[in-house]
């Protein structure tokens, strides 16, 4: 079994900084992306980052030079920094990983349960 948790959401006033944490854990074999995701009530889910097993990030043209991904792959986490934030940041937060399983030669798509950030004064 693969678990997915995020943490580190909440409520921040305008211009604030949340850190978001993704923990992977159970019978991992590998890592591929990690990335974070948002759903604001009406919308569509869409990508805010990702990052690959070797470091390559990506952004949504919203967030870039505001947020920044970054992992460590010894402790299969990846985090979320953002700062600057704004209203329109307010969504739920979803981190996704791509992961094979111990003796399971394929990638399985894992997603977690979704944090709250709300950006409100």
């Amino acid at each position: 079994q693969v678990q997915v948790v995020e943490s580190g959401g909440g409520l921040v006033q305008p211009g604030g900084s949340l850190r978001l944490s993704c923990a992977a854990s159970g019978s991992i074999f590998s890592i591929n992306a990690m990335g974070w995701y948002r759903q604001a009530p009406g919308k569509q889910r869409e990508l805010v980052a990702s990052i690959t097993s070797g470091g390559t990030t990506k952004y949504a043209d919203s967030v870039k030079g505001r947020f920044t991904i970054s992992r460590d792959n010894a402790k299969n986490t990846a985090y979320l920094q953002m700062n600057s934030l704004k209203s329109e940041d307010s969504a739920v937060y979803y981190c996704n990983a791509v992961i094979v399983r111990v003796g399971v030669l394929m990638y399985e798509n894992y997603w977690g349960q979704g944090t709250q950030v709300t950006v409100s004064s």
